[in-house]
């Protein structure tokens, strides 16, 4: 596979001044904040009643995702920058357009909730251990971490503080105050969100030529490294022989990353690298595509077994 030249991958960084890193860090822990109040009993039913096929779910996306990823960087040698975008989007936790997609493609959403709802609280917790373990076990990654002097224990504390505090405050207002965090959940997301994509939006503005540039390389391997996810999460269902919408939940929160979260660690805590902000970007952009792609798929399918 071929790739951008190693020069203008390596020596490309984005610098978005420190008030917007501060801005992103903010609206990261608001969201983490708003995800916390809209938490039930509920969503964690499948461990209870389906633990097989829930704990499958959140195996294929904590461990064989991250797994599959690394064997990709070993197998493809990509530009060190990029292989560090790949495994940071592997360790991050599934996106919440999961939800939405399962429903379309007639999958199970109470499911895919109940995974995407852990997956955050897991997120908050696993996810900085996750990629400080996963790049030490890819010598370019590691020793690029080396080169930018990136402090282990510094980010696993300011990572802790945006992501996990945001996330036990929320949990503990929700269970004290639930009508309190029923009125404010909504606003939150919104003014989180909307944050997180002006910010982001800007930056994309700003570096636009250089993402054209760089991307239009990495299109292949995004869409290469997309599928697998896709096609692990299926495996996995299929191998403790969950049921068809199971199956269907599971393939979404496999193959379906927060990647807003991918980005806002790369810019706040590692360094804006040029070819990791591209793979996550386009990853944004690609596994909402393939995943509406799916759908189509899923619900074709379904009309087939219908008329046999």
């Amino acid at each position: 596979m071929r790739f951008p030249e190693t020069d203008l991958l390596e020596n490309f960084t984005l610098e978005l001044g420190r008030s917007s890193e501060i801005g992103l860090g903010v609206a990261l822990a608001m969201m983490m904040f708003a995800v916390a109040l809209g938490l039930r009993p509920a969503h964690f039913e499948f461990f209870k009643n389906s633990p097989r096929v829930f704990v499958a779910g959140l195996v294929g996306q904590l461990l064989v995702l991250p797994v599959l990823t690394l064997a990709l960087c070993f197998l493809l040698a990509p530009p060190t920058s990029v292989a560090l975008g790949m495994i940071l989007i592997a360790c991050c936790p599934g996106g919440n357009v999961s939800n939405l997609l399962v429903l379309m493609a007639r999958g199970n959403a109470a499911l895919s909730v109940s995974l995407t709802a852990t997956s955050s609280i897991a997120a908050a917790f696993i996810t900085p251990l996750a990629i400080v373990f996963w790049c030490g076990l890819y010598p370019p990654t590691a020793s690029l971490l080396t080169e930018i002097e990136f402090d282990r224990t510094d980010f696993l504390i300011q990572t802790a503080i945006v992501l996990a505090l945001p996330l036990v405050l929320g949990m503990l207002l929700a269970v004290s105050l639930p009508d309190l965090a029923a009125r404010i959940r909504k606003p939150l997301v919104l003014l989180g969100g909307g944050g997180l994509l002006a910010i982001i939006a800007l930056g994309t503005w700003k570096y636009l030529e250089q993402f054209l540039t760089i991307g239009v390389g990495l299109i292949g391997l995004v869409l290469l490294h997309n599928a697998c996810a896709f096609l692990a999460g299926n495996g996995v269902a299929r191998l403790v022989r969950a049921g068809r919408s199971s199956s269907i939940a599971i393939t979404y929160e496999v193959g379906i990353q927060n990647t807003g979260l991918g980005i806002v660690i790369l810019l706040t805590q590692l360094g804006g690298l040029g070819g990791a902000a591209a793979v996550a970007g386009l990853w944004g952009i690609w596994h909402i595509i393939a995943g509406l792609l799916l759908v189509l798929i899923f619900r074709a399918s379904s009309k087939r077994a219908e008329r046999v």
